[in-house]
């Protein structure tokens, strides 16, 4: 039998799912691949096989990928065709090694047209090309990182008190990266699922005045929320030094790690209904119930969203 693969364990969801993987099987079941050598170096100690590797060169990754029968593609932290490409790269080396799964780190309602997320083309790129290449493939389709929101709630607490964004009324199961980072080790370590998609969201839908609310009551703070439209709400990540796409320069130190055209297109889908999509797939995949905002909000130092740890922009 080959082995599990996990790529971007420098990664914020690659590190915790490696983590989790470590609990579920031997180490001489696993590969971990990572762009920063560095970050292998604790994992190659134990015995563990590892690899350097650059997805957007497909050179030498087939030999990377060479004794595994499983390989988790953790999607990359660009956005755009670049992604797409070094996607892409993956899936074909993949192929060529006789990788028999993918599982892919997707988004809720990604194959949606009408799903306004700049962020969702690119997955929906990725999982229909690994359908096309003839691949079993696992989705996991990820709801929005409660930690992305919780940090941006303590934003406001050292602020004027107003949360704003575009996100209005609409419904999110925010889910925990840690439970995200959990399926993704489930997926690898199981055989019950093939040709499948799983939705990997949070124990309930919410609008963002209701996670303020839960946030309100375990802190003690009294945060209010304000709608503002998109285009108010790229002024207030531009204010931030937040640049618009994943090409321009990231502040160190930024509590809001991403580019403004992924959140505030993130936001404009879900105030259009566009991710209000729930289920019981991370239980069934895990046998766990999802962590709770609340459980989060008591444990707040554990679930912030953490430094972007991309070193290849």
């Amino acid at each position: 039998m080959g082995k599990l693969l996990l790529t971007g364990v420098d990664g914020n969801l690659g590190k915790q799912a490696a983590e989790y993987l470590l609990e579920l099987v031997d180490k001489d079941q696993i590969i971990f691949c990572a762009y920063d050598p560095a970050c292998l170096k604790e994992y190659a100690e134990q015995g563990i096989e590892t690899h350097v590797t650059n997805f957007n060169n497909k050179e030498g990754l087939a030999e990377a990928f060479a004794h595994a029968d499983k390989l988790a593609l953790i999607s990359m932290p660009f956005v755009g065709e670049k992604r797409q490409n070094a996607q892409k790269n993956v899936v074909d080396a993949a192929k060529e090694a006789g990788v028999k799964q993918i599982i892919y780190t997707s988004l809720v309602n990604a194959a949606d047209e009408s799903n306004p997320s700049v962020e969702k083309i690119d997955h929906v790129y990725t999982e229909r090309y690994i359908q096309s290449v003839g691949l079993d493939y696992i989705f996991l389709r990820n709801s929005q990182y409660a930690e992305a929101m919780i940090t941006n709630y303590f934003t406001y607490v050292k602020g004027d008190g107003v949360l704003t964004n575009n996100q209005g009324d609409g419904k999110m199961a925010y889910i925990s990266r840690k439970d995200c980072a959990k399926a993704v080790a489930y997926a690898l370590a199981s055989n019950n699922y093939q040709e499948a998609i799983l939705n990997i969201n949070g124990l309930e839908l919410m609008t963002i005045t209701d996670f303020i609310k839960i946030g309100n009551e375990v802190t003690g703070n009294h945060i209010t929320y304000k709608e503002n439209t998109d285009e108010e709400n790229y002024a207030v990540f531009e204010a931030m030094g937040v640049p618009r796409t994943t090409d321009g320069a990231f502040k160190e130190g930024s509590e809001a790690p991403f580019s403004s055209e992924g959140m505030v297109t993130f936001g404009q889908a879900i105030r259009e209904g566009k991710m209000d999509v729930y289920t019981d797939d991370f239980k069934q995949l895990t046998g766990q119930d999802p962590l709770t905002v609340k459980y989060m909000f008591e444990h707040a130092d554990e679930f912030q969203v953490g430094e972007r740890h991309s070193k290849d922009n």
